[in-house]
């Protein structure tokens, strides 16, 4: 059986201790679907609703989002990260939301990137709940990652999103 690396011998949490590892490049990136209404993907698009313009204030949540994980997420590390980037594409039923966090240190961002493209949907979902309360959000993923000991992952071509 597989050592679990967030336990201590008597099985209480802990934090993993990553001041030996080597660091190194990492990156990764996450995805969201914010799934809505025709007519509230059309109002993101021009910029128009009440509450202003939906892309702008959720890539800044996402991007805020990131550097605070280790304020949300328990037994996570604090990291410098050196970029945390939050774009947007428009599809037929929904956005579309990619974040990538990269770092220059010794333990992975995939936490970063999947904090901010949740909280960049979260931050949709609140610029336009005025107009459609029941848009979903879904799909949120690791997409890529690379660096470290584990090397390189990518989600395979053809793997259904929200599996």
């Amino acid at each position: 059986m597989k050592k679990l690396t967030h336990l201590d011998s008597e099985g209480s949490a802990r934090m993993v201790d990553v001041g030996r590892k080597q660091p190194s490049r990492r990156m990764a990136r996450a995805s969201a679907f914010v799934r809505m209404k025709a007519d509230t993907l059309r109002m993101i698009r021009k910029g128009n609703l009440p509450k202003g313009e939906a892309l702008n204030t959720a890539r800044l949540a996402g991007i805020l989002a990131a550097k605070r994980v280790d304020e949300l997420i328990p037994l996570t590390h604090s990291l410098p990260l050196d970029h945390v980037e939050v774009d947007f594409s428009m599809e037929d039923q929904g956005v579309r939301i990619m974040a990538t966090a990269s770092v220059h240190g010794r333990t992975g961002v995939e936490m970063e990137a999947l904090t901010a493209a949740a909280i960049a949907a979260l931050a949709i979902y609140d610029m336009a709940k005025s107009v459609d309360k029941g848009m979903v959000i879904s799909d949120l993923q690791l997409e890529y990652k690379s660096g470290g000991r584990s090397g390189t992952w990518v989600r395979k071509v053809g793997t259904t999103r929200g599996r």
